[in-house]
């Protein structure tokens, strides 16, 4: 089976594998920003992971909704689009495909620099670490990217290398149900794709805002576990994008991607 097989697999949510490490990877109580960041600017990444990243990845900005950024991805060119995925020597690659929530919320900021700028942004579930990269681009005084996945970081600095950025500070902890930490803007895209960890999200992110008011918003092209789970009812369209035709292909024909800006009803309630 080429890799093809796990496209289908993540096409239809990333059910199973990805929401398992999520849940057992519990957060306990929250750390200071920069404790509790595994990778900053002058980190150096293992030479072997990264050669091997380099040579398993292409280099691609087109195909999506931010041309502006580049990024390292696994492509019909690439050789574990044909392989095996059990030959793979890490974990699911989920970071090595542009999500379409990711782009959206990417697009957004790129186009609406006053979201972030000189605010303090925490991208959840970053995975190839685009939306982080965009909210540097458009000023934002201090991005956190967070994804479970050790590869994913990597990823990131590499992607922020393309991108002539420093990178920036990365946790790979899961934080979800964690103390609420002090953010202006929590970014999340495609994080909706299992009931249990939707749930959890939904609780986490209510008490964020109403401890810390941080704002939140969250980028799906409205897959039926995000618009059938309770927190539809606590969202509020943004902006839509029409998807382009290979990102369309690459998502079983979704045609569009959706910023939601979450605000619960009972945010501001003891």
């Amino acid at each position: 089976m080429a890799f093809r097989g796990w496209k289908r697999l993540l096409q239809v949510g990333r059910q199973h594998t990805f929401a398992k490490a999520w849940r057992s990877r519990r957060g306990g109580p929250s750390l200071r920003w920069k404790r509790c960041c595994h990778w900053s600017a002058g980190k150096s990444l293992d030479p072997e992971v990264r050669a091997f990243l380099e040579e398993n990845t292409e280099v691609t900005s087109s195909g999506h909704l931010t041309p502006e950024i580049r990024l390292r991805l696994l492509t019909p060119r690439c050789r574990f689009w044909r392989e095996k995925p059990d030959l793979w020597p890490y974990g699911d690659p989920f970071w090595a495909i542009y999500w379409p929530g990711g782009q959206a919320l990417s697009r957004y900021i790129l186009d609406n620099p006053r979201v972030v700028k000189g605010r303090s942004v925490l991208d959840l579930g970053s995975g190839c670490g685009a939306t982080a990269i965009a909210a540097v681009m458009s000023g934002a005084s201090q991005v956190l990217a967070n994804d479970i996945d050790p590869i994913a970081g990597m990823a990131m600095i590499l992607n922020c290398e393309l991108n002539h950025l420093n990178p920036f500070p990365i946790t790979i902890k899961n934080i979800i149900n964690s103390e609420a930490g002090n953010w202006d803007l929590i970014v999340l895209g495609d994080m909706f794709y299992d009931e249990q960890l939707a749930d959890g999200l939904h609780h986490w992110l209510r008490k964020c805002i109403r401890v810390q008011e941080t704002e939140v918003l969250i980028g799906d092209p409205g897959r039926h576990q995000f618009l059938s789970h309770s927190i539809r009812s606590h969202l509020h369209k943004v902006i839509e994008y029409s998807l382009p035709e290979y990102t369309r292909q690459e998502n079983n024909g979704l045609t569009s991607s959706i910023v939601w800006s979450y605000q619960p009803s009972n945010s501001l309630e003891n």
